[in-house]
C-alpha cells in the first residue's frame, strides 16, 4: 500500500503511517503537517514530502519540524520545498514523473 494526500489529507496520511508504518510501503505526504511525537514510528518508512514555502493554509514549518524529528530519530524521510509555492504544492508535486516512480519504487521489507 501507498499512501498519498494533500492538505488535510497529507496529516491523515502522516496519520495513518504513524498509526500503522508497517502496513506502507511509502508515504507521500503533501502540503501537511504532523505530530512530532511520533517520529520515532516513521524512521524505517521510505517518506517523501513536499510543502511550498510561502504556503499560508499549512505553514512550512510543519513539513520542516516533522523532517527534522524524523531524522532526528535516525530515519531519512525525503523532503523538497517548492520557492514561492503557496498551499497548491500538489500541482509541481504530482505532475512530477520522478515522484510516481520513486514511490512504485519502494516496497515493504
Amino acid at each position: 500500500l501507498y499512501a498519498t494526500g494533500l492538505s488535510m489529507g497529507g496529516f491523515g496520511v502522516w496519520d495513518m503511517a504513524a498509526r500503522t508504518p508497517d502496513l506502507f510501503a511509502a508515504a507521500l505526504p503533501v502540503c501537511a503537517g504532523a505530530d512530532e511525537a511520533t517520529a520515532d514510528r516513521l524512521t524505517r518508512l521510505p517518506i517523501w514530502t513536499f510543502h511550498g514555502d510561502k504556503d499560508t493554509v499549512v505553514k512550512v514549518e510543519r513539513s520542516r519540524r516533522m523532517v527534522a524529528a524524523i531524522e532526528k530519530a535516525g530515519g531519512q524521510p525525503k523532503y523538497t520545498e517548492y520557492p514561492g509555492v503557496q498551499h497548491n504544492s500538489w500541482t509541481q508535486t504530482y505532475a512530477d514523473p520522478k515522484v510516481m516512480e520513486w514511490l512504485f519504487a519502494q516496497k515493504r521489507p
